[in-house]
Order: structure tokens, then C-alpha cells, then sequence
């Protein structure tokens, strides 16, 4: 069983898990064991008591699977747990505010086992729940599987009740108020993430969900400069998502919460969250979370564009810069590669050359004189790279190339003296480097006119249409791209609320949760 063991890392387009061939939920024969990782602060006795009641429900084998609790510097901490008949071990941090990042973090170091489950302290799972995301990291190496959950009342219902049950946790709690977790939306608006939407990312639930932890690790675990409720979880999809993973809607691998949001909390999480929202959108490169206007940068720019030097002279490399510089897309990064190797046309020498790069352009935050290494290593999470000889960049390119690849994967142009200026997504090339194939192959590629790549005479078009995401340049047109997403009644009721709630924002402004 050597590829159930070593599973291959996804080779899907897009992000279409369909593709996958993952053992039905009846028929899964579990062999690989399982952490669950539970963060913990000062959670009622009651509360984890019914939680840990849940897990031994699972129909998971119970040599194949430990319960991991990070205690976030509970006082008095967390010393006697609640009976369970669990393989249970406690790891306890310092408490140094909102830790939960940091308590994940600390369950995946701690863990023995590779695939990593993730629960919260007050959240019962259905006895499939391990089941439902296992299966799916038994057959890939790079997934990330993202469980539903719904907000329930436990008025009456303590850990023996939920031991004896005769039926599922919804048939027991059946009848009561109940109230679905907010990434449902995301799901009904992308057919359950298997559109071309580039923000599978925001049906992220953060206390269900799984992952191998090798793939964890590779991108880079929880942000733990989280120290307030709200968007790491979002902020960690996306990562996964940019690094070429594949994000899986395990609605089957289904949790309570235990209890309903009160009006108190609602208040409380809703002033969190206008501050994460400033936060992530340094994080997260997407037009629906962070603002698009020219003049802004950000932590995490949502272009990396890699100007190849070789073969230019100084004065071309300048031009090409200043060109990419003043393009209307602002959100960007230059990065020169390749300026060693001879002299150049002006007849300055290479190591002439970099130090000339380097006064000219090394105190610029947007431009890097690399000296080796690779942009999607540098920029792992930035959506789009782009590649271009220093003779071929005109002012205005980036959006042009942007637009010119839509929905594609990637798009190239072929110049007169046979060099190549591409655009592509950088999910598509973090999963081209796992597969040893092209990023061609996991979606649609097109070929772009030279003619598309000449320097225009007119200015670009000023006003507020300038501002506008790629790909919706007005108001109208973003609101016919939703419109055409709908395909079911379901669908059409979210795009009623997701009007109705634009509206009070005044679109085109974005509802970020």
C-alpha cells in the first residue's frame, strides 16, 4: 500500500477535487493514524467534556488516531481532563494574548502522526468526521479539507447523553435552533469550489478542518502574528490555495458547535474583525480583500514581475523598470535577474552593472536586484508572476497581460527576437514543481498577440474605472460575473444576499466574510 501511505501530490486543473480518485466514505478502509489537535483556553468542564464524548464516537479505529489539546495559558491550567476513553495528551503554551495561531502551531509540533485534524474546544464531531477528511489525505499529499459546521443550542445535553445516543449528533439535536457556519455562502456561489472563482480560500473554517503535515509546514503553518479573533484561518487557506494545494469542501466531515452566537459576541467579533480586515489585506492579494487603487503597496504584492537582464543594456534595464514601475497596476514587485555575464551594449561590465543596479534601485522597496535564487521562492504567496526580457517592457504591460489572461492559467507572447514574456498563477507553478509538470496543464493557456505587448501612445484611462479590479472594470460588470455564476435556486438566494449586502456598503466595496 505504498500510494496510500505516500500519496502523490494533486495534478487536478484548477482546483476541481472531483478529479481526485478518493475511496467513497462507505467503502474508506482507514490505514494511516491521525492527530487531532484541539486548542484549548479556559473552555468549560461541560463543554470539552462533550467534545471529547463526541471523538469516541468516531468511526475511525482508535489505535488510529490521538487527541492532542493545547492548553493557550489557562489559569489554572488545564490538569485534569474530563474521563474519555482517548488516547489524550496535554501541551501547554504561555499565554501572550489571543494565541489560537500559536496553539495550532504548537498541536502540529507535538503531533505523532502526519495528516493533522483540526478542532475546537467546543465542537462535537459526527462519527464520520475523522473518516471524511482522512480519505481524502490518504490519496493526496497536498490537500487541505475543509469541514461544515453549524451553530446549535446544547440546553440539557451533557457528555453521557452524547455517548448513548442511539442515532447521529443531528438526530439528537434535532429541533433545535440551529444557525450554518458563514463559509456556506462561499461554497453555494463556487459550486462547492469547483468554479474558476480564485478565492476558494474564504470557505476556510478554521476549527475544521485537515491537512498533512508536511504540506503544513510547507506553507508555513498558522500566521501566529494573529493575536486577535477573526481571519487566520482565511489567511492560511490562502496560502495553501497560492501554494498549489488543493481545497477540498468535506461537507461530510460535519461538526456542532456547541451554542449560538449572542448578540454580546457578535458585537465583539464584529469590531475584531475591522481590525484583521486592515491586517489581512497586507496578507492576502486578492481584489475582494484588500483595495485596488494605484499608489497603495502591501506586505504581500499581488505581482511579481521578473525582469531578465541578460542581453540588456543599462539603459534598457532602467526604461524597463521605470515602465513596470509607473504601470497602473501599482501592487507590484520588480525583480532583475541575471545581471552578470559580460559586458554590456554601453560596454559596462557585469559586476559595473549590479553595483549600478543596486545604487540606482536598492533602496526601492518595490525592486529587487537578485543575485540568485527564484521569485516564487522570494514571493511564494503572490498570485501572479510574470517573466519578460528587459527590451520588452512597455508602460502599462502588467494590466494588459492581466487582462489578456482572464481566467487562464497562463498566457505568453512570443517577441520577434525569440524571447517570451509570460504571465501565470503562482498555484500553477508551486504545483508544477510538485508534479514535475507544466502549469499548462492544470488549466487553460493562451497565446497573447506581440501586438498587445507595444507601448500604447495614449495614456491609460484615469477616473475611478482605473481603480477597479482586473478582470471588473465597472460596477455593471461585476455584477453580470455573479450573475452568470448562478445556476440553482440555492445559488440564486446567495446572490440576492450578497446584493443586498453590497448595497449597504456601497458597492463596489467587498464583504470580506
Amino acid at each position: 500500500m505504498p500510494e496510500q501511505i505516500n500519496p502523490p501530490p494533486n495534478s487536478v486543473r484548477y482546483n476541481d477535487w472531483r478529479q481526485v480518485a478518493v475511496a467513497p466514505l462507505d467503502a474508506f478502509t482507514p490505514v494511516l493514524p491521525v492527530s487531532v489537535i484541539i486548542p484549548y483556553y479556559q473552555t468549560p468542564a461541560a463543554t470539552l467534556a462533550r467534545t471529547l464524548a463526541a471523538l469516541e464516537g468516531q468511526n475511525y479505529p482508535r489505535d488510529l488516531f490521538e487527541v492532542v489539546i493545547v492548553d493557550d495559558g489557562s489559569a489554572p491550567p488545564l490538569t485534569r481532563l474530563p474521563d474519555a476513553a482517548l488516547d489524550v495528551k496535554v501541551a501547554r503554551q504561555e499565554r501572550r494574548g489571543f494565541g489560537l495561531a500559536r496553539a495550532r502551531n504548537t498541536g502540529a509540533r507535538v503531533a505523532a502522526y502526519e495528516i493533522l485534524l483540526f478542532l475546537d474546544s467546543d465542537t462535537l464531531a459526527e462519527a464520520d468526521w475523522i473518516a471524511a477528511h482522512a480519505r481524502w489525505h490518504h490519496a493526496v499529499s497536498d490537500a487541505m479539507t475543509l469541514g461544515a459546521c453549524a451553530y446549535v443550542a446544547m440546553d440539557g445535553i451533557d457528555a453521557e447523553t452524547i455517548r448513548r445516543r442511539p442515532g447521529s449528533l443531528g438526530e439528537l439535536l434535532a429541533g433545535r435552533p440551529a444557525q450554518p457556519s458563514p463559509p456556506e455562502g462561499h461554497l453555494i456561489r463556487t459550486r462547492n469550489l469547483t468554479t474558476r472563482a480564485d478565492d476558494p480560500f474564504r470557505a476556510t473554517l478554521g476549527g475544521n478542518f485537515g491537512i498533512r503535515k508536511s504540506f503544513y509546514r510547507l506553507v508555513g503553518g498558522h500566521n501566529e502574528t494573529f493575536t486577535r479573533w477573526g481571519m487566520e484561518e482565511i489567511e492560511l487557506g490562502y496560502r495553501a490555495y497560492t501554494r498549489g494545494g488543493l481545497l477540498v469542501p468535506a461537507r461530510d466531515a460535519f461538526t456542532w458547535h456547541q451554542g449560538c452566537p449572542d448578540d454580546a459576541d457578535k458585537k465583539a467579533k464584529s469590531h475584531s474583525l475591522r481590525l484583521q480586515r486592515a491586517k489581512v489585506a497586507h496578507l492576502i492579494a486578492h481584489p475582494g480583500i484588500r483595495s485596488n487603487r494605484p499608489g497603495r503597496s502591501y506586505a504581500v504584492p499581488q505581482y511579481a514581475v521578473t525582469i531578465n537582464a541578460r542581453g540588456g543594456t543599462t539603459d534598457q534595464l532602467l526604461d524597463a523598470v521605470m515602465n513596470i514601475l509607473a504601470d497602473r497596476e501599482y501592487d507590484l514587485v520588480v525583480r532583475i535577474e541575471g545581471a552578470a555575464g559580460g559586458d554590456d551594449a554601453n560596454g559596462v561590465g557585469n559586476d559595473a552593472q549590479r553595483v549600478w543596479l543596486q545604487e540606482m534601485f536598492g533602496p526601492d522597496p518595490r525592486v529587487r536586484v537578485a543575485a540568485s535564487g527564484d521569485a516564487l521562492d522570494e514571493f511564494p504567496a503572490t498570485p501572479f508572476h510574470i517573466t519578460l526580457p528587459a527590451a520588452g517592457c512597455a508602460r502599462g504591460l502588467v494590466r494588459r497581460l492581466r487582462r489578456r489572461l482572464g481566467d487562464a492559467v497562463t498566457a505568453s507572447a512570443q517577441l520577434a527576437d525569440g524571447s517570451t514574456v509570460s504571465i501565470t498563477r503562482a498555484w500553477a507553478l508551486h504545483r508544477a514543481r510538485r508534479t514535475g509538470k507544466s502549469p499548462a496543464d492544470f488549466g487553460k493557456s493562451r497565446t497573447i498577440p506581440p501586438s498587445v505587448l507595444q507601448q500604447r501612445r495614449a495614456a491609460e484611462p484615469r477616473g475611478r474605472a482605473a481603480a477597479e479590479p482586473i478582470g471588473y472594470p465597472s460596477e455593471w460588470e461585476r455584477l453580470c460575473h455573479r450573475m452568470r455564476e448562478i445556476r440553482n435556486p440555492a445559488e440564486a438566494w446567495a446572490f440576492v444576499k450578497w446584493l443586498r449586502g453590497a448595497a449597504r456598503q456601497r458597492l463596489p466595496r467587498r464583504i470580506l466574510m
